[in-house]
């Protein structure tokens, strides 16, 4: 069995991918998207007729409402061919606003629900800030279920755990990126990957606390990172990173398991927003990369809109 199935049997796969050629190859549960891959996937001649029908759509309204479009049309076919949920992200440029982020959760709900998809086989992700995750607070009692992303750090963690958001999405090689850079290392052993390290003290709080929010580790850049979280509830894979796996028979051992974290020495920790925002504060490698990665995101739905404005003239 290569190292794919095996991870199979004890975390849900999913592909970090616009790409639907590489969802039927390695046929994972769930698929996430955002702006930097659907921009990419945009750019690709065979998914052209995703764009046009969203720029007709769109073409009485505005350029919001064409980018909504586009966004859920990829989501729309790559429900077409995973069994599971597809992600969905809210503009970047909301990600300090609580309810312009709660109204577009709702208008991408309402797209995907006007095309015949339940709400429940889609997840609308938030940046994980303060307000990101006041809007994941009000949707989910709307029963709109939320990812949240660009994660860092265990106070974000925890402060998405207590609002009962669905899923979080810690970006374990983004971690690994910034600790390289500020430590002037090339490489970390898999099982002292600052990344993995986070992902791991994450996933034994909310197990010894009895968290229902999933963990979702994310953003990988070898394969020792993904076979050092084993057991995580779910892990978001590239297709190179998914090939690789593929293509290895080596055995693979469980890492992460419920009952051994109930076993942890971690305190809880109460959070508010005065408590969060000088947690975060204090650590440098999550505001940098959390302020990156939407600075990031939005760069790519400027170029989507850019795209869009030429393919309507």
């Amino acid at each position: 069995m290569n190292q794919l199935d095996q991870l199979k049997k004890m975390t849900i796969v999913v592909a970090d991918t616009g790409d639907f050629e590489a969802l039927k190859q390695y046929q994972p549960t769930d698929s996430t998207t955002n702006p930097s891959l659907i921009y990419a996937a945009s750019q690709q001649p065979q998914y052209q007729h995703l764009v046009e029908e969203a720029i007709r759509y769109g073409k009485t309204k505005d350029k919001n409402a064409i980018l909504d479009k586009i966004f859920v049309n990829f989501g729309l076919e790559i429900l077409k061919i995973i069994p599971g949920r597809v992600s969905t992200e809210v503009d970047a440029r909301l990600s300090f606003d609580v309810n312009g982020s709660i109204e577009k959760a709702r208008h991408l709900i309402a797209l995907y629900e006007s095309a015949g998809i339940d709400r429940k086989r889609v997840l609308i992700k938030l940046a994980s800030t303060w307000e990101g995750i006041l809007a994941a607070q009000k949707l989910e009692k709307e029963g709109i279920h939320c990812n949240m992303t660009l994660l860092f750090s265990l106070p974000q963690a925890i402060s998405c755990a207590e609002v009962h958001a669905t899923l979080i999405s810690p970006f374990v090689g983004r971690i690994l990126d910034w600790h390289k850079k500020a430590e002037g290392i090339s490489s970390y052993p898999p099982a002292e990957d600052p990344g993995v390290k986070s992902v791991t003290t994450i996933y034994n709080y909310y197990k010894k606390f009895g968290y229902k929010t999933q963990i979702m580790g994310a953003s990988f850049r070898n394969t020792g990172e993904i076979t050092e979280l084993s057991g995580c509830d779910l892990l978001t894979i590239s297709p190179p990173l998914l090939e690789e796996l593929q293509k290895s028979s080596a055995p693979l051992i469980r890492k992460l398991d419920p009952q051994k974290a109930k076993e942890s020495p971690l305190q809880k920790q109460p959070i508010d927003e005065k408590t969060f925002r000088y947690l975060l504060n204090e650590d440098a490698m999550a505001t940098e990369k959390l302020a990156e990665g939407i600075r990031n995101f939005v760069k790519d739905i400027v170029k989507l809109e850019k795209m869009i404005l030429e393919k309507m003239k």
